[in-house]
């Protein structure tokens, strides 16, 4: 019961952070890189590589070069391109406010 329930709580910003910078060891190793040549082909500095693989902190611009250095271009340039939506209520309203370049409905308490 409680594994199901650990399954459906959302992770926390740590932990995904941990995930996106264990993943991109894996994938550097993958393609036999070293830190040096990412650094290189990325224009990341060589000690923010380092920090991002053991602490998993890094800016936004330099996760971008990362990627790209990768060649995850199209992924990191559509981390949000596609809508997401748990109900249905939620899939009316992204197709209502299709188009539209500003949010002007209801304040809403924003729940994490």
């Amino acid at each position: 019961m409680l594994s199901l329930l650990a399954k459906l709580t959302p992770p926390d910003d740590k932990t995904v952070a941990r995930k996106i910078a264990d993943d991109f060891r894996k994938r550097r190793i993958e393609k036999d890189m070293t830190r040096e040549m990412v650094a290189l082909k990325s224009g990341v500095a060589l000690a923010n590589i380092v920090r991002f693989e053991r602490t998993a902190q890094i800016s936004l611009k330099n996760l971008i070069g990362l990627a790209y250095a990768l060649g995850y271009t199209v992924e990191i340039q559509n981390i949000f391109a596609t809508p997401k939506f748990d109900t249905m209520e939620e899939l009316t309203q992204i197709r209502r406010n299709m188009g539209k370049t500003k949010a002007y409905g209801k304040r809403k308490k924003i729940q994490k």
